[in-house]
């Protein structure tokens, strides 16, 4: 059992910066990846960046050069560095990991925090 604790949403205007912090905690053995995925009203989830144990990193295009994902291997805590927002950033943003044990990888979520860009 793994429990992801998510801040850092809120309200910003166009072009502005917001940061997303989670941290992960309970049974972990190794976490293989951290990340974010997001879903607007009406829209299915979407990937937006990830980050594995090794460092190694993916971003949806529609976020590349303006959003930096980064970890503290430490405290378990990934974040979601985000700037020139745009009003379609306006999601709930969802953290993910997937924690390997033995032979067994789990896929775990954290409840969202919400994301409005709007002036």
């Amino acid at each position: 059992q793994v429990q992801l604790v998510e801040s850092g949403g809120g309200l910003v205007q166009p072009g502005g910066s917001l940061t997303l912090s989670c941290a992960a905690s309970g049974s972990i053995f190794s976490i293989v990846a951290m990340g974010w995925y997001r879903q607007a009203p009406g829209k299915q989830r979407e990937l937006v960046a990830v980050i594995t144990s090794g460092g190694m990193t993916i971003y949806a295009d529609s976020v590349k050069g303006r959003f930096t994902i980064s970890r503290e291997n430490a405290s378990n805590t990934v974040c979601l560095q985000m700037n020139s927002l745009k009003a379609e950033d306006t999601a709930v943003y969802y953290c993910n990991t997937k924690n390997r044990r033995g032979v067994v990888v789990t896929t775990y979520w954290g409840q969202g925090t919400q994301v409005t860009v709007s002036s």
